[in-house]
């Protein structure tokens, strides 16, 4: 099991989401977050408003996966958020020692669905 988190730039989450839906992931969490990388508050576009400084508005998504989804999990979020532009963020992949459904108690990759 594989915890995927990924800070994405803002338009770009419905495009992520489609891509994560044909690659058949449906369960994730998303959080609006503040943050910078190597632009280091360059100025960018969000909503057709150009804004600056140090801390950029981002979206955080956190995906849990069974290990055989792991590559169309990572594959769909680099297709639907890739510009080619600084700035497009970042996937890590952290393992996942557990996971329990708190509905039925079960634990494990049957937890994750």
């Amino acid at each position: 099991m594989k915890l995927i988190i990924a800070i994405i730039q803002p338009y770009k989450l419905e495009a992520v989401k489609k891509e994560l839906y044909k690659a058949d992931v449906n369960l994730i969490t998303v959080n609006e977050v503040l943050g910078h990388g190597r632009q280091k508050g360059i100025t960018e576009v969000y909503r057709g408003t150009k804004e600056t400084g140090n801390l950029l508005k981002k979206i955080r998504l956190e995906i849990a996966v069974n290990d055989n989804f792991v590559e169309p999990t990572v594959n769909a979020i680099l297709k639907g958020a890739r510009t080619g532009d600084t700035g497009d963020g970042k996937i890590f992949i952290l393992n996942l020692e557990e996971c329990v459904r708190i509905r039925t108690g079960e634990s494990g990759s049957m937890a994750i669905g």
